[in-house]
Formats: structure tokens, sequence, C-alpha cells
């Protein structure tokens, strides 16, 4: 950017100088900003100046949030409802029965030290992904335009703009170079606002055309965007259907567990004449095992350790739930440039047209490319073919940056010999009629995957006149060979492999973007359409994509309304780009994922930053999220079960006005061996399943019944149990036996969670039998347990019905699989 600037009516402007101070309890008006715009100085703010306003704390001091704090971290673990009940039954237990009924309550500390721990490190990995990731707008200052940190802006800065900048602050346009600045995403209007000098610019827009600079007039908490944005934080555990779905069932297991807990808590406190501290230990034990504790727990540690993982290979999650969200994407929406190709492109040839001279062609290309101070893929590509010499033999008089929603740039040169010409340069399809010879020529071209861009001189210097572009005559053509990424092919057959449907989405020529896809072997690379013959009717818009693979020559617009139309159809729509043109469809995709290189605006509105530029990440985002899915799923049926089961025996006890068989510890040992131990490691192990819908009903429909199984058999052999023994520690001998049972049921649950079996799970569902084999065999672990199997008969009998449970278990699992899927 150089330090003087045209504006758009073409006339040099000076820059900016200090703005007005502006009173912070105004209303904020993105349209009709309450200061006045400010002297312009073209050199920006002076050392001196920079570190007066440092001092009066007139800097952009809001913090860029990748994650939670620390101290919200700590209360999101530590202060849950949960943990408020199992901490005020852990202090009665210390107060009225030995510690081992107290076990329960060290296990939930540890819990929540995990979760903790856990969840710091995803922080760490997301603050440092995030200063790789952070935007750093170019400001000048004496005269000099450097790099700096979002945060260092001062006020009364000389922001400078480019294609794809995010405007970062609140200003006033002090330098212009046909600036279009797309506010959608504040006001909603789609339409880009061309921006002259003393207009207002707003933090959260971002440049979508053309160049210039503005001086900061509001920063920090004051700026428009940070208002709307002052409470937000990227780091989420909300809105996915894993975290709405687990409040649900929690919201359900409190309505069970209450009227029940005081229906037990009368039971045992009351009704029951018995030792008034064994009486409230049995109900504590009752009450205990009904909360699903370490359900949440897990939840968050399998998400945060899915972001250390995923921040291992350079890919920033910017929303948690994304990670949950890209398994189950089925649709997922390519911008070719960036994506499948690499961002440079070489020229393999320039074709004149109509006995053009060659020599004249490449002296307009070299200055074309010139007139541009931040050049595009393309305009780059002609500078490294036709390098400036150190004196330019012709001079640049004007310069219209290259558009999506147009498709062409143009430039205004005097020539060496003192002749004015205009020229534009961009897609021949559309600077062309649609019967000119030259595109059969140019479509054998793009059937080889080439890029081919047209060279015409605009009659007169108008770039801007109406009809410019229709009365161009051709020049040349300029042939492009892009980059394929070497690792896009194979992402691309992963998807397929996945049943995920790709469709490459771009502004180039459709045949030759089906030809790129084709040569990386994308399914369907054939069936391609102009978009500019896109049904306008969202309904029909979607058949169209569905039928189609590679859609060309589309707008940014269009972009973003082939994706809802996706949606409309019950589509979960990735979309991926690095471009200020992908940036809307980015934001209404259900998943946005953004190139470390693209632009500001683009990785500000992704979800998903893929630091490294590499596309081939992707799987691991996918795998990684249905390996969260997958498993918490299975986790959480084990958790549930316990529920369930808990519940309905309480409610037998209180029906049948029977002791509660269970102490505390008892259902601490169960928990740990047969859910808390195994549920830690199969919720972090790897699990390639697809990520299916409806997880509250895929939970309860195997959670409930199992539940209803484990609490029938261990009721009925605690039953029986009452019969069988009689006299001083029949007590004891009855609980032993029911928790045998229930153990035995509990751990068949576990069997059928941890299939498919590799040799890792067969080891842990056999330690945890071992385990539990442990305590009945050493004789100190049995008195501190309370569990002495009294006998041979009661013993077998517990084992015969837990043998006859875990029969009746396969069958209800395999009809519940067939009936409603697995």
């Amino acid at each position: 950017m150089t330090q003087r600037a045209l504006d758009s009516s073409g006339e040099q402007t000076p820059g900016p100088s200090r703005p007005a101070m502006i009173d912070a309890g105004a209303e904020l008006d993105p349209v009709h900003p309450v200061e006045p715009p400010p002297p312009r100085r073209p050199d920006g703010l002076s050392a001196a100046e920079v570190a007066e306003r440092v001092a009066r704390g007139e800097i952009n001091d809001v913090p860029v949030r990748s994650s939670r704090s620390m101290t919200e971290i700590v209360r999101a673990n530590v202060f849950t409802r949960f943990n408020l009940i199992i901490g005020v039954l852990w202090v009665i237990m210390l107060f009225v029965a030995p510690i081992q009924d107290s076990l329960f309550g060290f296990v939930i500390v540890a819990n929540t030290g995990i979760g903790i721990i856990q969840e710091w490190r995803a922080k760490r990995t997301l603050d440092s992904l995030a200063v790789i990731g952070e935007a750093k707008p170019t400001v000048r200052r004496d005269g000099v335009a450097a790099e700096i940190s979002t945060s260092e802006i001062v006020l009364g800065d000389l922001v400078e703009l480019g294609p794809g900048d995010k405007v970062v602050v609140d200003g006033t346009v002090a330098e212009a170079d046909s600036l279009e600045i797309d506010e959608s995403l504040l006001t909603g209007e789609a339409d880009p606002v061309l921006k002259r000098a003393g207009d207002p610019v707003m933090s959260g827009s971002f440049v979508v055309a053309g160049g210039g600079a503005f001086t900061a007039t509001r920063v920090g908490r004051e700026a428009y965007a940070a208002q709307l944005a002052e409470e937000a934080s990227r780091f989420t555990l909300v809105h996915s259907e894993l975290r709405s779905g687990i409040s649900t069932i929690l919201k359900y297991v409190t309505w069970m567990m209450v009227p029940t807990a005081i229906g037990l808590i009368i039971s045992q406190l009351v009704v029951k004449d018995n030792n008034f501290k064994d009486s409230v230990a049995r109900t504590v034990g009752g009450i205990v095992p009904m909360i699903p504790e370490g359900l949440v727990l897990l939840t968050s540690v399998a998400f945060a350790i899915g972001v250390v993982r995923l921040g291992r290979k350079q890919c920033l999650v910017q929303e948690l739930p994304a990670i949950e969200g890209l398994a189950r994407v089925d649709v997922v929406c390519l911008d070719k440039t960036g994506t499948l190709t690499e961002g440079g492109m070489d020229v393999t040839e320039v074709r004149p047209l109509n006995g053009s001279d060659e020599r004249y062609v490449e002296e307009v290309l070299r200055t074309f490319g010139a007139s541009d101070p931040r050049p595009n893929a393309s305009l780059q590509a002609l500078i490294d073919a036709y390098p400036q010499g150190e004196e330019a033999a012709w001079a640049v008089t004007d310069a219209m940056p290259f558009s999506s929603a147009r498709k062409y740039s143009g430039a205004a040169f005097t020539e060496a010999d003192g002749t004015a010409s205009a020229w534009l340069l961009g897609a021949p399809d559309v600077l062309l009629s649609e019967g000119d010879t030259a595109l059969a020529e140019i479509e054998q071209l793009n059937e080889q995957g080439l890029r081919v861009l047209l060279l015409a001189r605009v009659q007169g210097d108008a770039l801007d006149a109406p009809g410019a572009a229709a009365g161009a005559a051709p020049t040349a053509l300029v042939v492009l060979e892009q980059r394929l990424r070497p690792d896009a092919g194979d992402t691309l057959a992963y998807f397929a492999d996945q049943n995920v449907a790709t469709k490459v989405i771009s502004g180039d020529n459709a045949v030759s973007v089906g030809a790129v896809a084709g040569k990386l072997g994308l399914a369907g690379a054939e069936n391609t359409l102009d978009a500019r013959r896109l049904p306008t009717d969202p309904d029909e818009m979607a058949t169209a994509i569905e039928q189609n693979a590679v859609f060309g020559r589309v707008t940014p617009q269009q972009k973003r309304d082939m994706v809802a139309a996706l949606q409309s159809r019950g589509h979960t729509v990735a979309m991926t780009g690095d471009g200020v043109n992908d940036v809307l469809a980015l934001k209404d995709a259900d998943i946005g994922v953004s190139m470390g290189s693209g632009s500001e605006a683009t990785r500000a509105v992704a979800q998903i930053v893929l630091l490294n530029n590499s596309f081939a990440t992707l799987p691991s985002v996918v795998a990684e999220g249905r390996r969260v899915i997958g498993n918490i799923t299975r986790v959480a049926t084990l958790f549930l079960t316990k529920t369930v089961y808990s519940v309905l025996l309480a409610i037998l006890v209180v029906c049948t006005q029977v002791e509660y068989p269970f102490l505390p510890r008892h259902l601490t040992l169960l928990a740990t061996l047969t859910i808390g131990v195994p549920a830690f490691f199969l919720a972090l192990a790897p699990n390639k399943e697809r990520a299916q819908p409806h997880f509250v009903r895929r939970v309860m429909r195997y959670a409930i019944p199992s539940g209803v199984i484990a609490a029938a058999a261990t009721f009925t052999t605690y039953l029986v149990a009452r019969h069988h023994y009689t006299g001083e520690g029949a007590l004891d001998a009855e609980t032993s036996a029911a928790t045998l049972t229930l153990f035995l049921v509990a751990m068949w649950v576990l069997a059928i969670i941890a299939r498919p079996y590799t040799w890792w799970r067969i080891g842990l569902v056999a330690s945890m039998g071992l385990g539990f084999l442990i305590v009945l065999v050493v004789p100190w672990l049995q008195d501190f347990f309370a569990l002495k199997l009294v006998g041979t008969t009661m013993p077998w009998t517990a084992v015969g019905i837990a043998v006859a449970a875990a029969v009746l278990l396969e069958s209800v699992w395999r009809w519940v699989g067939r009936r409603f899927g697995a």
C-alpha cells in the first residue's frame, strides 16, 4: 500500500490524522456513526503519539478469547448440580459411616481434577494455535507500514485494507481505491458497499474488492463488533446434539431421582426401625448411584483430548461442537482454489488474438501485473512471468481490482508514446459474447484442466463505464496451470469411502474445474454445471446440486444459496474455503473450514482453521468427531444403565418395605469396575463408526432394558437370599449375594458395549473381572468392602440368576438392533 492512494473518484486523498475522542456511552449505530471524520495524515501516527495513547489506555484491549479462562474451567467442572448433591451426601457419610462408605466422594474429586487438567491442556493448545492464526492488520506509523497484533492498535491508527482483510476496529475511510466492503455479518445486507473517503467502516465487516486505509475511531470494547461479542467465547460445549442430548438425559434423571430418593429416605429412616447410622448409609447408598456423575466429565474430557490431538496436527478448533459436527456431515462443499489446488499458478502460454502483436501483449500484461498492490493468484502469476523493470515504460492511471461478482479486473495505462489505453482481464465466457469463435478454443484448454483468462481492450479509457465489458475487444488468451495439492486425491477418496458427497464449487469455468477434479479422482467430476444456469427456486436448486458434482462460475451469493438449498433437504453441510468470496457460505454452513493462509474474514467465521493449509487434515477431524460421538454413546449407555437399575432398586425397596441391599462402598466398587475405569478407556479409544443422529433415543433404547434386567435380577437374588439366610450377619450375606449378581450382569453389559473385541478390550473386561475376584478372596478387602460370600448354595444361585439375565440381555440387545437399527 502506497502512502497516497486513489479514492473511488480517481483523485488522490491524503491520509488521516488523530480522531476526535468519542463518548464511550454513546449508542452505537453501524450506519450513522456519532464521530465526525478525523483530519487526514498520510503517514499515520508517530511513535510518540502511539506511546501517548497507550499511556491513556486508548488501545484495542479486547482479549482474543480462544478458550475459557482457568477460573471458568474450574467453575464449570466443580460447581455442578450433581457435584452439589454428591458433596452434601459425602459430608453426611463422613460423619455417620466408615471411610469405606465415603469412597464415592473421593472418586468425584479425582474425576473433577481430571476434567480440569484435560480442559486446561486443551486451553493451552487452543491458545497457542490462536496466536498462530491471529489476524495481523497492517498499520502505517511514521510513514512505514507494518503488521502488528490486533491488540496493539491504538485510537487514531491508520490501518491499511486489502481484499480479504477484516476490519478489526471501527473507523473512518481515509483512502479508497475501489474499496468495496461486505457488512453482511453485521447488517444482513448481502451486497458489498462501495466506500469513499469519509465513509464509516465497522469492525466485523471485511473487504471484498479494492483497497484503502481507515483511521481507527473506536477501539477495544467501544468497537461495534466487540460490543456484540463481549461475552462470547470461542471455546464452547453448547449447541451440539451430544451436549444437548446429555442435558436432556440429566433433566429426566433429576425428575426420576428426586421423588425416588424421597421415598427411599422415608422408607429407610421412618418405616424401618433399624440402626440410624446404618439406615442413613443405606439411604445414601441408594441415592448416589442414581447420579450419572461421570458422564458429563467424560464428554468434556473426550472433547478436550480431541482438541489436543487435532492441535498437534495444526488444526485450530474454534468451536468444540465442530469436532462433532464434521463427523455428522454428509455433504462437503469444496472451493477449488486453495483447497484442491495450491494458491500459486504458472503462466504456461499467451495466445494473441485477432493479429495482436505478441510483444505488445506482453507489455500490457507486465504493466497489468504491476497495477494492483495486492495481487491475487492470477495477477501474481503474471508478475512472476513478466517482471517489471527498474523503470516502468508505461504508467498506471487507473485500476479496478478483481471482484468475484463481476469475474474480471481492469487497468488503464499511459503507454510509452503517450497513448491512453484501458484493459480488462478475466473470465472469457463473461467477457465474450456467447457465439464468439474463441470460446471453442478456450473450451479445449478448459477440458485439460487449464485456467484461461481473456485480455480485452476497452473502448475509451473508462473501466467502470456501463457496457465497458460488453464492448471490449479480445486481444489475447492467458493460459494458467494450477498446482494440484498432492494430498487432495486421497482426501476425496476418503470422503467417498465414508459416503460423504463432495461438491466442488468454484468461480472458475465449470469444465476446467471438472477437469481438475477428474485428475484428483473425484467421482462424478464429469457432471459439471455452470452456476449461471442454476435455477433460483431453492427446491429445484437442491435437486440440481444433488445431481451434479462440479459447479463453475459461482458467485459468492450463489455459494450461500447452494448451502441453504442443501440444508433444506436435510443435509448436514460442511464448506471449505480460503477466499473472501467464501465467507458468506462458510458462515451459513453447518461447519465452516478455513485454510490458515486464507483471508482474515474466512478465518474469523470458520469453526475449524487448518493452520497447515492441508486439506488432508480434514479426515483427522472427521475421525476425531466420530471417536467422540461413538464412544460417548457407548459410555452413556453404561452410565444410564446404572441410573436405571438404581432407581428401580430404590422403587422396589420402597414398595416391599425391606432394607436397601447395598452400602455406598458396594456400589462404589461396582461403579468403578464396571463403569468408571472401563468407560474412561472406551471414551478415548479409536472409533470409526459413522455418526448417527438421535443420541438420546439410541442410548435409552439400550440403557432402559439393560437397567430393568439388572434391577430385576439383583432384587430377585436379594429376595431369595432373605429367605435363605437367617440370624446375625444375614443382611451382610444377603448384600454380598445381591452384589455378586449385580456385578455379573453389569459386567455383561460392559462386555456387550466393548464390542467389537480387540486384544485390549478383552484385557480391559478381564482385568475388571479379576479385580472383583481379588476383592472376594483377599480377607482384608472382604472386610473393607463388607463382601463375603456365605456358603455355596446362595452364591451359585446368584451366578445362575446372573447367567439367565445375561442371556436375556443378549436377546434384548439383538432385538433392539434389528428393530431400531444398530
